[in-house]
């Protein structure tokens, strides 16, 4: 007669077996991607070293104080495949002359490969002295990351507002953003104010990055680290891309990640191949990089090339949200004429943002609002690994897996419970 200990240890057995072949870490740890091999991010660290920066405030120390101490923490942690710069502004003038300090910005340390001593060294020369530059130091930045294909990030710490007034940095942020580079520019405000959190933020959104109120040291060493981290991990860069004003003079696109730009009022046109027993799979996303009315939608229509319409999809906004998306899909019929062929399905992009009242004009020009663009063409629906070719494969087979698990393991679980109570009672 087989005791309660030995089922129960039978049972643990059988559970891990079917747990450890079940398990998604075996079963694709071979599809795991190598961080070491492909392009090498790049990030430039820009520090307002301006004189306010002597203000002592942050955890009972001076703003620098503090500034310089993230740093070094985060120089440590810095993973080994980033390559790192440090730029300052408002580092070395310390006279009233604006037009020269608006000109004071240096890169401390290049970007490259860290060497961590060199990059503290220099970190520990600082002292603030002058203006805040923001608008060119982030010009100087864009052009320390140009070259390579990796992921470029600006991480932007300041304690104020620009002082170099007409360069607008949100407008120098849109420039950049629009010259489809990829580079992304994250800002922190060290204690902000009202204007400053409103600046740094504009710029951020302009990239598609992100603002942070900073009060405390250790809230500024976790949020550059984290930043730089995020620099580190394998990301798909999209492919700029200008759409046309015409379908038929639109570009055409393979399947991938695309980014434009399009103005208030504009439609952009873009052309995808679709052959028979194919499913066309399209989204779109457009971002208000600036002020705009609380009421928006975007629109995104797959028309023939002669202008009938196939399918649309359409999303509403209220101004709770930034970007608003939508998609669509078109599963293009087998036919069995020997003619039927390629189609050439025109994809038109609308929007309805519109720009808050008392928006500069400059603002509601170029370059155009951001917009995100996927395409996807696959197997049509009847073929199974059409599900796997647009991403799911793997998420449903985990999910049918875990049922299964879930199953078998409640099925044993309740048997061994009414043998053990069989048992107890004929004890």
């Amino acid at each position: 007669m087989i005791t309660g200990k030995r089922f129960a240890a039978g049972f643990c057995a059988l559970f891990a077996a079917l747990s450890m072949g079940l398990s998604p870490t075996s079963a694709f740890a071979d599809d795991e991607p190598d961080r070491t091999e492909g392009p090498v991010p790049k990030v430039e660290l820009l520090l307002d070293a301006s004189g306010s920066m002597r203000a002592r405030d942050i955890d009972g120390k001076s703003r620098m104080a503090a500034a310089k101490q993230a740093f070094n923490e985060v120089l440590d942690a810095t993973p080994e495949d980033v390559e790192l710069g440090i730029r300052t502004l408002g580092a070395n003038y310390r006279g009233d002359d604006r037009k020269t300090g608006c000109k004071d910005t240096e890169q401390l340390y290049p970007v490259g490969p860290l060497d961590r001593r060199d990059a503290k060294t220099a970190v520990a020369t600082l002292a603030p002295t002058g203006w805040t530059p923001i608008g060119p130091a982030l010009l100087k930045a864009a052009d320390d990351l140009k070259g390579g294909e990796g992921s470029r990030r600006i991480v932007l710490i300041s304690d104020g507002e620009d002082t170099c007034q007409p360069l607008d940095p949100c407008e120098v942020a849109r420039d950049i953003a629009a010259r489809g580079i990829h580079l992304t520019i994250d800002t922190l405000g060290l204690v902000p104010n009202t204007k400053m959190r409103a600046q740094l933020s504009c710029i951020a959104e302009a990239t598609g990055g992100t603002y942070t109120s900073i009060r405390h040291t250790e809230e500024l060493t976790d949020r550059v680290g984290q930043l730089v981290d995020r620099a580190a991990d394998p990301v798909v860069t999209p492919v700029a891309v200008e759409g046309a004003a015409s379908c038929a003079a639109a570009p055409q696109l393979k399947p991938g990640l695309y980014t434009d730009r399009t103005g208030f009022g504009e439609h952009r046109w873009y052309r995808v191949d679709v052959e028979p027993g194919q499913e066309l799979r399209a989204s779109v996303s457009v971002a208000a990089d600036r002020a705009v009315n609380n009421d928006y939608g975007v629109l995104m229509r797959a028309v023939t090339r002669h202008g009938r319409e196939i399918v649309r999809g359409s999303e509403a906004g209220d101004g709770r949200t930034d970007a608003i998306s939508t998609g669509l899909r078109y599963p293009k019929p087998e036919q069995d004429d020997d003619d039927a062929g390629t189609e050439a399905v025109c994809l038109q992009v609308s929007h309805s943002y519109a720009p808050a009242a008392g928006t500069p004009a400059a603002a509601k020009g170029k370059p155009g609002l951001p917009v995100e663009l996927a395409v996807d063409v696959v197997g049509a629906p009847d073929d199974a690994s059409d599900v796997a070719a647009f991403g799911l494969g793997r998420g449903w087979w985990l999910l049918g897996a875990l049922v299964l698990t879930g199953f078998v393991g409640g099925l044993l679980w309740g048997w061994v419970a009414r043998w053990r109570v069989t048992v107890w009672r004929t004890s």
